[in-house]
């Protein structure tokens, strides 16, 4: 029993020490209390304009890609007023203090959610971002920084006022609560109208990670007031003294007389309060926890095995197929990535070289990895990338040590430009129902390259939605002085008339043919359809004969691959034919 007080007397000493060196006292310990328990008034305007704004700020931050965007909406977002308080509750005890910090944070957390599905909808395009992508999978590291974060956060509230300022807005950004919610909302707004499966697992990501830090910032917060002592006798009777007044104390005390033993609940500093909402904490903050440690595991693996991948590869080529025999320099790796497809290994290796490698030097670099890695040869997939040098004289002046930059020459950046570009633009998708056909390089002399982009459209697409596809692209090509020109090709039908009962061309037909000819040959990627309508006065068979003519016309006349051309049959139209690209 006295090692017991030994230990009490202790932990009051240490409370002592802390709240004097952080100039707390008694007064200030009712303060904040109070000012907490203001906080939490569901009836302040303003801390619903704020919520309002700061999800609509994050949600285009996100698509934007702008990270500056978002810090903004970090410090605007008000909600770690009410996570605050769920910390200060746990610490007291205080049930009453808990209902009503989680009402108002579930309701605020609800307002910023439907506001950015809302805005979601609105968007004329839903393209996933890194930013987004980022806030999907949360991690350990995650966690640790809401613990620190709600520890600071719950100091500098509790400091009085002198340096304060400068701590808040960082604890803001480091806690960063806003962005996930709204990561939240793009998923439920990418579920309802483009793809539900992969909409529910960007909402799933955003969920989690705004879970783990909610319950580390609430579990170091109840620490830190634990430890400060603000639940004093002098601040307790103060509170019960306000609450007399309070509406909206009032009107939870009233819900928890429907409760059973409400009036142990209702007592500030209650153990058994306490002891029920600390344990609620330690057993939730488990679920992001386990799932946060599995997944930075996991990712840790996936990166070992990638650098194991990348060091056997750039080993085994400076050793074996990066110089002659005579030991002169023939190429150097630019560039090296893997990927995994089913079971497969894909390796991309982008290397400068003077002499292009045989098919068969190739399969021996694949041999070679696959004994280094202790997998079939089968199970490897080399896909090399070749880009000539001039000549070979640009090696002679690269240091043993230290290789110097190599020499290019204008055609040679023009082709390393345009892979870039190719990888870039890879998974690029435009807002339905407009759709990527092509794209093309532009140089010119004393000018930035320019990508023009083709796609097909029914419509020209809004203004808005170019420029966030072209700053898209600029980001993915980390080129920002790019420039993106976007050319439509009209998706809408062409009508094609015969002569009646007959199948022959009209020369107008012709003049339709040859603009769609010209088209598909500029893009190689373009097809056609043909829809061929069936009146009921013609004989059999006659719709299926003027298709015949038009794609006879198209092969012999432009060389347009039949192959590029479907058909099917229509209803009774007006038109004989409708021609539309796909």
């Amino acid at each position: 029993m006295n090692q017991q007080n030994k230990e009490d007397q202790k932990f009051l000493k240490f409370r002592d020490w802390l709240s004097n060196n952080l100039e707390i006292d008694t007064n200030r310990k009712e303060q904040i209390y109070l000012s907490i328990c203001n906080s939490l008034n569901l009836r302040d305007v303003s801390y619903w304009i704020e919520v309002f704004f700061a999800a609509g700020i994050a949600t285009v931050g996100l698509v934007l890609n702008s990270p500056a965007v978002i810090i903004g909406a970090m410090l605007i977002s008000p909600l770690m007023g009410s996570i605050l308080g769920n910390g200060l509750a746990l610490a007291a005890g205080d049930v009453i203090l808990a209902a009503r910090a989680t009402l108002k944070l579930g309701l605020s957390c609800l307002v910023a959610i439907f506001f950015a599905v809302l805005l979601v909808s609105l968007l004329p395009f839903k393209e996933m971002t890194p930013e987004i992508l980022a806030r999907t999978k949360p991690n350990i590291l995650d966690l640790v920084v809401a613990l620190f974060s709600g520890a600071v956060g719950s100091v500098a509230i509790c400091k009085k006022p002198i340096g304060v300022a400068t701590s808040i807005p960082g604890v803001a950004i480091a806690v960063a609560l806003m962005p996930p919610l709204c990561v939240v909302g793009y998923g439920f707004g990418i579920a309802l109208s483009v793809n539900t499966i992969n909409g529910l697992g960007v909402a799933r990501g955003g969920g989690l990670l705004f879970f783990t830090n909610l319950v580390a910032i609430t579990f170091t917060a109840m620490v830190v007031f634990l430890a400060l002592h603000i639940d004093s006798v002098r601040t307790k009777d103060a509170i019960r003294a306000w609450r007399k007044e309070h509406e909206e104390s009032i009107w939870v005390r009233k819900i928890l007389d429907f409760f059973p033993d409400s009036k142990r609940l209702k007592k500030i500093g209650n153990l058994r309060g306490r002891f029920f909402l600390i344990i609620i904490t330690i057993v939730t903050i488990l679920f992001p926890l386990s799932q946060s440690f599995t997944q930075l595991r996991r990712e840790i693996t996936l990166k070992r095995q990638e650098n194991k991948i990348n060091s056997a590869v750039r080993e085994i080529w400076l050793k074996q197929f990066a110089s002659f025999n005579d030991g002169e320099p023939r190429s150097f790796i630019s560039q090296v990535s893997t990927r995994q497809r089913n079971q497969q290994l894909i390796i991309d290796l982008h290397i400068f070289t003077s002499e292009l490698y045989t098919p068969g030097e190739q399969n021996n670099f694949v041999q070679l990895l696959a004994n280094r890695l202790n997998k079939p040869e089968q199970l490897l997939s080399l896909k090399l990338i070749e880009i000539p040098t001039a000549t070979s004289e640009i090696f002679s002046a690269i240091p043993e040590e230290e290789p110097s930059e190599p020499i290019f020459t204008i055609g040679e950046l023009q082709a390393n430009f345009l892979q870039q570009a190719k990888s870039a633009l890879l998974n690029l998708q435009f807002p339905p129902p407009a759709k990527i056909i092509n794209y093309e390089l532009i140089t010119s002399p004393g000018k930035p390259m320019a990508i023009r982009i083709i796609y097909l459209s029914d419509r020209q697409m809004d203004k808005d939605a170019q420029i966030l596809i072209a700053n898209d692209i600029r980001q993915r090509l980390n080129y920002p002085s790019a420039k993106i020109i976007m050319s439509r090709i009209d998706a809408r039908s062409r009508s094609i008339n015969f002569e009646e009962k007959s199948t022959v061309l009209t020369p107008e037909s012709r003049k339709i043919l040859d603009r769609i000819a010209s088209m598909l040959r500029q893009q190689p990627t373009l097809r056609l359809q043909i829809i061929a309508n069936q009146k009921q006065q013609e004989i059999e068979n006659t719709s299926t004969t003027r298709v015949k003519a038009i794609k006879k016309y198209l092969e012999s006349k432009w060389k347009i691959d039949t192959k590029r051309i479907t058909q099917k049959l229509g209803k009774e139209s007006p038109s004989d034919a409708v021609l539309k690209f796909i």
